[in-house]
């Protein structure tokens, strides 16, 4: 294969990249970091089914308010019955002693029935309870939302290293096919060697493969993040910004103020806080079973057979418990052990909280470190390529030199992908650590 060739391959492997990424932007709006953390949060699956349950809990509200609430029925009822005077218990004069069947007696009974509650404090502390457990879920849903902020956050990132690998190693095939043109160039003119063209021809392919496997992990990583946003396989997304577009600073935040800051908005640590208080207002809400409740009911309405008549019934009722064998003791205990449970997973939240947050601010400040000192080692290598080049053109030195350097160009590239990935990672991690990861610009 030629040299003119295999630029003409290189150039159809470019030509395919560039026209995916050309494709995205005419058909999809630009997205940026916080675009796409803010959209996982909405529209990521298990964002909306805590979202779902969170509607379930609220639900619950309505049941348990159903108790304080009046309660009307009405029906409508006729029917014939036929009884044997023997089970009344008396003898009435005129039947037989040992029974005698009397009727059928047929009755038509058309009634309303109201029934209200007007003081039950058990009630009362179950509404309290389903209310606080309603927050909780509200912020286990908030808990979801920032998880699937942060996995749509991690996706965007891992496109926009993808978009950073292909073009670096698109700037490698250029080297690559400049440096086999130079040395079949030579070869021609009688200055140059074979091995030269051999050592040009094996880089090449090398970049070549790597050009492929850089474009599908693009498209791949595409993928990714479609599912991550909760949106159809076959959209086009346009990210905003690229790896080396976004802000590279160090952190203003010091480490007991992400601390601080992670305590009190963190929405897991939220839910922890109102489970343990759904916990014991159901506790309030059993040990308030004891005392006495007061209600009244009512009917009326028209019964008789060949004459309908208007008749009623009201009352009013007072309960009071005794004894229940000693279940609502046991529901107690059960609850309070719930509570301890839930204590203890709520002071291990804590603590995995501070650590994430030292642990975000510890790779953050790394991968600072990191990033500055990748980027001279690219500074160096891209200068090595130069002058290997000049000395390679010159006639001086072989392209062994050139091959060596531009391997480490090609290292020195992806480790600078890899850097700056690392530190807008770390940078992702540590919004999640303090829970505002829909905070992101």
């Amino acid at each position: 294969m030629t040299a003119s060739s295999r630029l003409l391959s290189a150039l159809l492997l470019i030509g395919a990249a560039t026209t995916a990424a050309a494709q995205d932007s005419t058909l999809a709006r630009p997205l940026t970091l916080g675009d796409a953390a803010r959209l996982g949060a909405r529209q990521n699956a298990s964002a909306l089914e805590a979202n779902a349950r969170t509607a379930q809990a609220n639900a619950r509200i309505t049941q348990s308010r159903s108790d304080l609430l009046p309660s009307i029925s009405g029906y409508a009822e006729e029917n014939g019955r036929s009884y044997n005077s023997a089970t009344f218990g008396i003898t009435f004069p005129g039947f037989d002693a040992n029974g005698q069947v009397i009727g059928p007696v047929n009755i038509f009974d058309v009634r309303g029935r109201i029934s209200e509650t007007f003081l039950d404090f058990g009630a009362l502390q179950r509404v309290k309870g389903a209310r606080t457990t309603a927050r909780a879920y509200g912020a286990t849903a908030a808990n979801e939302a920032e998880l699937s902020a942060q996995n749509a956050a991690n996706a965007y990132l891992r496109v926009q290293r993808a978009d950073a690998q292909l073009s670096a190693r698109v700037a490698d095939s250029v080297l690559a096919d400049s440096l086999l043109g130079i040395a079949n160039e030579e070869l021609r003119a009688g200055v140059g060697v074979a091995l030269d063209v051999t050592r040009a021809q094996s880089q090449f392919a090398t970049i070549r493969a790597q050009l492929i496997v850089a474009r599908n992990e693009r498209d791949r990583s595409r993928l990714d993040l479609l599912r991550a946003l909760g949106q159809p396989l076959t959209a086009k997304v346009n990210l905003a910004d690229s790896l080396n577009g976004l802000v590279l600073r160090d952190t203003t935040i010091d480490e007991a103020s992400a601390i601080d800051l992670a305590m009190r908005t963190r929405p897991d640590l939220r839910a922890a806080d109102e489970q343990i208080r759904a916990v014991e207002q159901q506790v309030a809400a059993i040990k308030a079973e004891r005392l006495p409740s007061l209600s009244a009911f009512g009917d009326y309405g028209y019964i008789g057979k060949d004459r309908l008549l208007g008749t009623y019934d009201w009352g009013v009722q007072v309960s009071i418990p005794i004894f229940d064998g000693l279940h609502r003791e046991g529901r107690i205990e059960e609850a309070k052990a719930m509570a301890n449970e839930i204590d203890v997973r709520r002071r291990d939240l804590r603590q995995q909280a501070a650590i994430e947050v030292r642990g975000a601010l510890l790779d953050l400040a790394s991968a600072k470190e990191e990033a500055d000192a990748v980027r001279e080692a690219l500074r160096l290598a891209q200068q090595e390529v130069a002058q290997a080049q000049e000395r390679f053109r010159a006639g001086v030195a072989g392209n062994a030199d050139v091959i060596t350097a531009s391997l480490s160009l090609n290292s020195a590239r992806t480790q600078a992908v890899d850097a700056l990935s690392s530190y807008q990672g770390a940078k992702v991690a540590l919004a999640r650590a303090v829970g505002s990861v829909t905070a992101l610009p």
